[in-house]
């Protein structure tokens, strides 16, 4: 709108040409809000009110007459009340650069006067101390300017290569190289005996898994062993049931064989010689009964027709003899039984025959006297 000004969030805007409210300001301060100004009548003017940095680089002499090069930041604004801005912008509006040049004189004085009354040593382990006290000095002077300082830092302490700073440190510098070896040797000798740890560790495991792959393989060579003889074994068992059957059967096949050879070669052997001895025997009979002949005249004839039929009698006994399965359970002796048993019977039969020719004779003689009457 014509005629409405607005400051920006970080501004004061300044009205002149008008009446003031309060007769010590010769212009209205506006702040954080926008005014309508008339133009022409009314002259409007913005100051600053952000952060501003001063930058101090001073050679100050020490209590002990050491010169120090100091260097320091400063970050400074206009104070946010009316009397600040007012005192503000009556000094810097025109040229508001001017505000970083004069602070930066007024704390170089005031750090010039701190540091006179304060050692190297001082100043170097207390930076904070300077700080403060140089803030406390300056403090009423920044005021009067409607300036406020936010902080003061000290960045940088140098005895412009005296060598105080330096040779000061030094013991210090050596205790912490002393802590630094000490505390390097320590870490070095913990380093060492968690190296050896993990040797012995590592070392352990081998010894371990070299156990354990020892048993895993003297398991898998037993497995294969007797995987590999089970073949062998099997093969062994089943020549030796083979070998068992065999024999079995050639044991019955033995057992068949002498069976066989008792039935075809001994057993005829046996009835053979039985045989022979039968006619043995019934040649001696027969020369028995030729000499009972000869002595008897009157069974002359008869006795001849039993001698000549009798070797007819024991060979057909003898034949029959000869072709009989005859089981002799009693061996030599079984064998005489049946051979007395045979020789026996031949004699039966010869006694037989002798009664049916000596009847036959008594009927042909009978018959002849009948005949003859």
């Amino acid at each position: 709108m014509f005629g409405y000004r607005v400051p920006a969030p970080d501004q004061a805007m300044l009205i002149s040409g008008g009446k003031s409210r309060n007769p010590n300001t010769p212009f209205r301060v506006v702040t954080g809000h926008g005014k309508f100004v008339m133009p022409v009548f009314r002259k409007v003017r913005f100051l600053t009110l952000a952060m501003c940095e001063a930058e101090v680089e001073e050679i100050c002499v020490t209590k002990q007459g050491i010169a120090l090069n100091v260097r320091a930041v400063i970050a400074f604004k206009v104070g946010n009340d009316d009397e600040s801005i007012v005192n503000a912008g009556q000094r810097f509006l025109s040229d508001q650069d001017q505000m970083s040049i004069l602070t930066g004189r007024i704390f170089a004085g005031h750090l010039r006067s701190i540091v006179g009354s304060m050692t190297v040593e001082e100043i170097v382990t207390e930076r904070q101390k300077l700080a403060t006290e140089v803030l406390d000095g300056s403090k009423e002077e920044m005021a009067k300017i409607g300036l406020t300082v936010d902080s003061l830092q000290i960045q940088s302490i140098d005895d412009m290569k005296l060598g105080y700073v330096a040779a000061m440190a030094a013991p210090h510098n050596a205790a912490i190289q002393r802590q630094a070896q000490i505390a390097q040797a320590q870490a070095n000798q913990v380093a060492a005996e968690a190296e050896q740890e993990s040797k012995r560790k590592q070392a352990e495991y081998a010894r371990q898994t070299s156990i354990v792959q020892a048993q895993y393989k003297a398991e898998i060579d037993r497995a294969q062993a007797v995987a590999a003889q089970a073949g062998p074994l099997a093969e062994a068992q089943a020549q030796r049931e083979v070998i068992d059957a065999q024999t079995d059967l050639a044991q019955r096949e033995a057992s068949l064989r002498q069976q066989q050879l008792v039935a075809e070669v001994i057993k005829p052997a046996e009835a053979e010689a039985e045989r022979v001895r039968v006619l043995a025997q019934a040649d001696a009979e027969k020369m028995k009964i030729q000499a009972e002949a000869a002595a008897s005249n009157d069974r002359v004839a008869l006795d001849r027709m039993v001698i000549d039929q009798l070797p007819q009698i024991v060979k057909e006994a003898a034949r029959g003899l000869a072709g009989a399965n005859v089981n002799i359970l009693n061996g030599a002796d079984g064998l005489s039984e049946i051979a007395a048993g045979l020789v026996g019977q031949g004699l039966a039969i010869l006694e037989s025959v002798k009664k049916g020719i000596a009847a036959d004779v008594a009927e042909t003689d009978a018959r002849a006297e009948v005949t003859e009457k």
